[in-house]
């Protein structure tokens, strides 16, 4: 039997057509009949397949700009619920329960971030009936709070950070706070979470910057800006327990993931388990958690996150009484659905593991694929995606929520996807991860799949020395890209220089490819300019590169495709699969992604090698007296006014893009000539905001 997909819209919102889809055709009556997934992107589509698998009818709520999303049309039905601010859409607990009505949906499962951590939310859907697909109001309330939590877990025998015990109210107590116990100290957010509203601040100064915008981003992103402050452990890991309990007095803990490597202290790569913990390590932390968990009656999916310092010490950080982001590392070495197991739980049947069950079968890489430029201090990148291909294969696994033509917008988080690989053993999975990020096809916005791909390929990484601040302590002048060995120049001239042949072959015979003539071309990367010979080879291309030979053989490359896949050989070495992306091209300036860093390739034949010398240079424009918005965003704070002298380093306005905050300083000493912009105002990226005289 098939299910219409449709949209249904709640009074006063608009309604919106979507195409049909048909549903699961296993049917279960012992789960539920429809589940509301109170989310989007990617999260939802992960509920929904569970959902699908198991029989469960699916229900998508959405706003305005997510009208075109993949969630959407997943689900078999959807409801609109209001614009794109979360706070008038995914934060109305009033609409989404009203959807649920409206679709007859018993039940809601929050995925996470949004309302899925709301104690009221919880206790709202209780009142009328309806399922929350989560912990109990009890447990949301004891652990959600990074005051109570932190209380309760020394109280259940839990490790914990040494800290302030309560609430810190005014800047003047945190300081007091942070002399007391030293620096440098963490200031987080009570109701935090993802890595919103924490900061580190090793100084008085950083400390009194930090704590303005720790506040203001939970308060944007949480409703609620209590703050706490704790000390902070140098160099740790940061390592995470997964737990699932059901209602029927059963609690195991899986083994743990690695979520050490962070920017802005959110993670980028993940894996499980760790190459640092060992067996004992492993059962200790998991017995504390699963204690932890008793203690406080709980009975769904939740993560106990904790600080592991060089001896293995550990110690308490707080719990995620949700689904993680990173939860599918641990669904691939323990082969278990853990939304099935949170279905079961909300259910009231008891799981289908115990803790003598759970084993580790291999190992896992989880890579977040976000928007946003690494290059540039991880400034987000909106836009459309222009082109979008998801890699495939043995071992490999992509969680998205987004298609080709997909829009990534100012207000929500910019995460694209997840690509998790599974392999046998550590460098197995680390290797499948570097081939899907080398076939990964994102065009049309700004991604961190560069930065993910060169610190794969790091010895420290690989020899798995890593902790929280690998990312500035590998890069402490920032990520600029991977930086290309000599041989690598050479390759990526050879590529570059035979997509020009292939391409003006193809153009200026009509599309007919007879075997070409030698080819010698003048390819320029970076500073070096390189003599480039193309010929014909009966395995695909022979290019003499500045005198070395460089074989591409079984080429699979043709006019349009952004992927080049072949096998290159340098002189007499054995040829080893290499894979290149075309993001564009003027049959002049080639840009080519290699190894996730792009770069420009410009590829003269001998007449324009000749005409290029007498092109006058780029001038360099001087803009140290302009303050430019280094990302689309809102302004929430305008600091300074015309008149006014400030500081080189001096802050002049915060800006807010996907949830996060930054400051804008001054890049000299100067007095303020123009203020383009006020709070609440909507800015593009480069836009000036601020002109000194």
């Amino acid at each position: 039997m098939r299910r219409a997909a449709q949209t249904r819209a709640l009074p006063g919102l608009a309604r919106a057509a979507q195409p049909r889809r048909g549903a699961a055709t296993v049917e279960s009556t012992q789960y539920f009949k429809k589940v509301l997934v109170a989310n989007r992107g990617e999260i939802a589509c992960r509920v929904f397949e569970t959902c699908k698998q198991l029989g469960i009818g699916t229900v998508a709520v959405f706003s305005t700009p997510d009208q075109h999303t993949k969630f959407r049309r997943y689900a078999d039905e959807s409801v609109h619920i209001g614009p794109a601010a979360s706070k008038d859409s995914y934060l109305r607990m009033d609409r989404i329960i009203e959807a649920c009505k409206a679709t007859g949906a018993d039940a809601v499962h929050p995925g996470y971030g949004f309302l899925s951590e709301n104690a009221a939310f919880c206790e709202a859907l209780e009142k009328e009936g309806i399922t929350f697909i989560g912990p109990s109001v009890h447990a949301i309330e004891s652990m959600g709070d990074k005051i109570k939590s932190k209380i309760l877990a020394g109280q259940a025998g839990v490790n914990v950070i040494p800290g302030h015990k309560g609430e810190i109210e005014t800047v003047d107590d945190m300081l007091a706070a942070a002399e007391s116990m030293g620096y440098p100290i963490m200031i987080k957010a009570s109701a935090g979470g993802g890595g919103k509203g924490l900061r580190i601040a090793r100084n008085e100064k950083h400390a009194r910057e930090e704590w303005v915008a720790a506040k203001g981003e939970a308060l944007a992103s949480f409703g609620d800006d209590r703050m706490l402050v704790e000390k902070f452990i140098d160099d740790p890991r940061h390592i995470e327990i997964q737990i699932i309990a059901d209602k029927c007095g059963n609690t195991v803990y899986l083994p743990e993931r690695e979520c050490s490597i962070q920017r802005r202290n959110q993670k980028v790569i993940e894996e499980a388990p760790s190459s640092f913990i060992d067996p004992e390590t492993r059962k200790a932390m998991g017995e504390q958690a699963a204690a932890l968990s008793r203690a406080v009656g709980y009975h769904t999916a939740g993560t106990v996150e904790m600080l592991v310092d060089s001896k293995r010490d550990f110690y308490f950080l707080e719990m995620n009484t949700r689904l993680q982001v990173e939860h599918p590392v641990t669904e691939e070495i323990t082969n278990l659905d853990l939304v099935h197991e949170m279905l079961r739980a909300a259910r009231g049947l008891p799981l289908t593991v115990t803790q003598d069950d759970v084993k580790i079968d291999g190992w896992a890489t989880e890579c977040r694929v976000y928007a946003e430029d690494p290059t540039r201090n991880y400034a987000p990148s909106i836009g459309r995606l222009t082109r979008y291909i998801e890699p495939s294969g043995p071992g490999v696994r992509v969680d998205s929520g987004i298609t080709e033509g997909s829009e990534i917008s100012v207000y929500y988080d910019p995460m694209i996807a997840k690509l998790i690989t599974k392999g046998a053993t550590r460098e197995e999975s680390i290797n499948r991860a570097k081939v899907a990020l080398d076939n990964y096809v994102v065009r049309g916005v700004k991604h961190n799949i560069s930065l993910m791909r060169d610190v794969l390929s790091q010895q420290r990484y690989v020899d798995g020395n890593i902790t929280t601040n690998y990312l500035p302590e590998t890069y402490p002048e920032g990520f600029d890209g991977h930086v290309l060995t000599d041989d690598e120049k050479l390759q990526i001239a050879a590529v570059a220089s035979t997509m020009r042949v292939i391409r003006s072959r193809w153009y200026g015979s009509g599309g007919d490819l007879p075997p070409p003539e030698s080819k010698s071309l003048h390819a320029r990367v970076g500073d070096d300019t390189l003599e480039v010979t193309v010929a014909h080879h009966q395995d695909g291309y022979l290019c003499t590169v500045n005198g070395k030979e460089v074989l591409l053989s079984g080429v699979t490359w043709q006019i349009g495709d952004p992927l080049w896949l072949s096998h290159v050989a340098m002189g007499d070495g054995a040829p080893v699969e290499e894979a290149f992306q075309l993001i564009g091209t003027n049959e002049i300036d080639w840009e080519v992604q290699y190894r996730g860093s792009p770069y420009t390739v410009r590829v003269l034949d001998s007449l324009q090698a000749g005409a290029s010398q007498y092109m006058p240079p780029k001038k360099v424009v001087d803009n140290s007296k302009f303050v430019l918005a280094p990302m689309p965003g809102a302004v929430i704070e305008v600091k300074v006014k015309v008149g006014d002298k400030v500081a080189a380093g001096g802050v002049v306005c915060v800006l807010e893009a996907m949830k996060m905050q930054q400051s804008l300083t001054s890049d000299v000493d100067g007095v303020v000539k123009a203020v383009n912009i006020e709070a609440g105002a909507i800015v593009d990226e480069n836009q000036t905001l601020i002109v000194f005289e």
